[in-house]
């Protein structure tokens, strides 16, 4: 760990401990954290990917926030029940993870625009108590969401997030806060892990640390308090997508309606199509025709495995929620959710950030078409991505964890489990 390059983080590991730290698959925002949130593998939380398709109604949405989408009780709801058996006032908060929307902690924040009918958006955060979003912004100012995500993202959206914390510290002092610093991933994705702009991202992100550090030290709770700092996952480059469903479409697979000159997929009629998120595709089957599927999507250059529910039992990923079967993709091959041959065939949504109605992870969002005034359909500019199931002996897919203190997670082995997280936290109260 460079103390050139991170010295307030490494200044915290130097005093406590350092691990690599084993992710569950698929290595993905939602579903890490509700494993690091929960200690329970995404088998039984239920979050198995960004994004969740709806067998009722036939409709795939992502960054769905919803408290109730986690299956299983995370830490907070642990500490409530406790709180309440001892009586004592044990004091939580969250700000900017997922799937937090309505959940029972004291304090959370996250974000939620407003979308308008006239097609504007009133740029807004979801926080409970009721105002402490506004009471927030008066004290840091608003927070803009196209800093969070888009073509503009940028460390700017964690340094907000960071003075929230700050805040929320101050304001609160509660017994416990999780906060997500999320900007590394922009530049990771946009430019490959090893790039000049990751390394100074990461600079970013450590200054947010120290500072958040520092609030702690001047309100007098710095000696007593425990630095937790966890990346959900890492990075491996990548050299190009592949257009999963477009390749479902060719072998007949998957059906399209055409509306306004515009493809849509027709997921009534589909005998299978994906529900893409970096490097994992979950694939969801009609009765009959998951042999098929199997074989095209093994042909599929690109595409490393495929696995069948008896593997992904095995993973801890057999969900109800699950595709019939999971594709993953090579170490340098990501998944789109492409499905039309040619581009003024695809939908309008393809050329906007829009994060709910793709039936995927389009990283391709955090580029700009100046020419063209939208997003670009070019997904060769991902540099970066990230899903596939860790690999203990080469170390690919391994995140890190740092504490300020000696935890006793890393006394029977260098690599931790995320989902041993939130029994630590626990056990600490």
């Amino acid at each position: 760990m460079g103390t050139d390059l991170i010295p307030n983080i490494s200044a915290l590991a130097e005093k406590g401990e350092s691990a690599k730290m084993e992710p569950v698959f698929p290595a993905v925002t939602c579903t890490v954290q509700a494993s690091i949130l929960s200690g329970k593998y995404p088998n039984e939380h239920g979050i198995i990917s960004n994004g969740l398709y709806d067998r009722s109604n036939h409709s795939v949405s992502f960054w769905e926030q919803a408290s109730s989408l986690v299956q299983r009780e995370r830490v907070w709801d642990v500490l409530k029940k406790r709180s309440a058996k001892t009586q004592s006032n044990i004091k939580t908060a969250v700000l900017f993870w997922q799937n937090t929307m309505y959940a029972n902690s004291d304090v959370i924040v996250t974000p939620r625009p407003l979308h308008m009918g006239d097609g504007s958006m009133i740029q807004w955060c979801y926080s409970k108590p009721t105002g402490w979003y506004e009471d927030t912004a008066k004290s840091i100012g608003e927070f803009n969401l196209a800093t969070y995500w888009g073509p503009i993202a940028s460390y700017k959206s964690s340094e907000w997030i960071g003075k929230a914390a700050e805040y929320t510290m101050e304001k609160l002092r509660s017994n416990l806060m999780f906060v997500y610093i999320p900007h590394v991933d922009y530049s990771a994705q946009r430019f490959g892990k090893n790039s000049n702009q990751a390394r100074d991202d990461l600079k970013k992100a450590d200054s947010i640390v120290g500072s958040m550090v520092e609030k702690a030290s001047n309100l007098g709770i710095g000696s007593d308090t425990e630095f937790l700092i966890l990346s959900e996952y890492s990075f491996d480059d990548v050299s190009g997508a592949i257009p999963i469903n477009l390749k479902l479409r060719e072998a007949g697979l998957l059906d399209t309606r055409t509306i306004g000159e515009k493809e849509y997929i027709d997921f009534e009629y589909s005998k299978a199509f994906a529900m893409v998120d970096h490097q994992v595709a979950h694939i969801y089957i009609k009765d009959g025709f998951i042999d098929k599927t199997n074989r095209v999507l093994r042909d599929i250059s690109g595409v490393e495995r495929v696995l069948t529910k008896d593997e992904q039992k095995k993973m801890k990923i057999d969900n109800e929620r699950s595709g019939e079967l999971i594709a993953v993709s090579a170490k340098d091959r990501w998944f789109s959710y492409y499905w039309w041959h040619e581009p003024q065939k695809a939908p309008p949504f393809a050329g906007t950030v829009d994060i709910h109605r793709k039936p995927g992870y389009d990283p391709v969002e955090l580029f700009f078409d100046r020419e063209k005034n939208c997003i670009p359909l070019d997904t060769n500019l991902i540099k970066g991505s990230h899903g596939r199931p860790a690999n203990l002996e080469t170390g690919e897919g391994l995140a890190t964890y740092v504490s300020n203190r000696k935890s006793g997670l890393t006394k029977n082995s260098s690599i931790i489990k995320c989902v041993d997280i939130a029994s630590h936290l626990v056990n600490n109260w």
